[in-house]
């Protein structure tokens, strides 16, 4: 597994001289299955891993665009966007925005998204075209969140190629639980074909709800699979966290003590204590 020498921006446990290894430093939040909470989960994990002090992008590879409208971004009004990095019109620098939240910045979506599948079908080496936009600018950020559509297709099959490792949003339901062995199976086969280095991270329980049996029921059988892979903290049934994308906002940033921003804060802290070596 390669781990990645950087300059940290963190300032709370060390200064910006000090130099630390990162394991996952280009993490791809992925499920095909949509409603999951994909993109609530890569917003607000990048915006609360932002707030411990490391510096951070966002990008938003989904035609829809909620990422980039949850953070605030006026679709309509960006100059650039992740297709234009892909096709090589752009440099993947100017079209990096800053958002309102601290220490955060996002490469918008735009619904050019949609054919850029059809662009690329005959292009060459098209599955590394993500992985080339973001070398042109990883040095310059702690950690690269990378939020995908809800398909297994090429714009998946990039951002996987691209990155060091996958989180893998669920709900407490059933019906979340479909497909996600194909998932890992495309995660097998990503690393086989384009990307050897490429490791599941982990999985992130959304929705939870503790009082229902058939959340203990899920939880049961997530644990037989994924138990070592399993976040410690699932995320509560919050209506903060539903009404913050409304404002433009992360949770953190909407309503810091809110049941919601304190499970992502948590996971948060999960994932640098997995991702930081010192």
């Amino acid at each position: 597994m390669p781990l990645v020498m950087i300059e940290t921006t963190k300032s709370s446990d060390f200064n910006t001289s000090d130099r630390v290894r990162i394991r996952y430093k280009k993490i791809v939040f992925a499920n095909q299955k949509g409603g999951v909470g994909k993109t609530t989960s890569a917003v607000n994990i990048a915006a609360c891993v932002a707030k411990q002090g490391y510096k951070c992008l966002l990008v938003d590879a989904d035609p829809q665009g909620n990422a980039t409208g949850g953070l605030g971004i006026n679709k309509r009004k960006i100059a650039g966007s992740t297709y234009d990095t892909l096709i090589g019109r752009l440099k993947t620098s100017e079209v990096i925005i800053p958002t309102n939240s601290e220490n955060l910045s996002i490469i918008p979506a735009s619904i050019d998204l949609v054919g850029a599948e059809l662009e690329l079908v005959d292009a060459e080496n098209r599955e590394y075209r993500m992985k080339d936009a973001l070398s042109q600018i990883e040095n310059n950020y702690d950690f690269i969140f990378i939020d995908c559509p809800p398909s297994l297709g090429l714009m998946t099959i990039n951002s996987l190629t691209a990155a060091d490792g996958v989180i893998v949003p669920l709900l407490c339901e059933y019906y979340s639980l479909e497909g996600l062995s194909q998932l890992t199976m495309t995660i097998r086969s990503i690393k086989k074909l384009y990307n050897p280095a490429l490791e599941l991270i982990g999985v992130i329980v959304n929705m939870y709800d503790g009082r229902l049996n058939l959340t203990v029921q899920v939880m049961n059988e997530i644990k037989k699979y994924f138990a070592d892979k399993m976040f410690s903290t699932p995320v509560p049934r919050n209506v903060k966290v539903s009404e913050a994308p409304s404002f433009g906002l992360s949770i953190i940033d909407y309503d810091k003590n809110s049941k919601g921003a304190a499970a992502y804060t948590a996971i948060a802290e999960e994932l640098i204590r997995k991702s930081v070596i010192k």
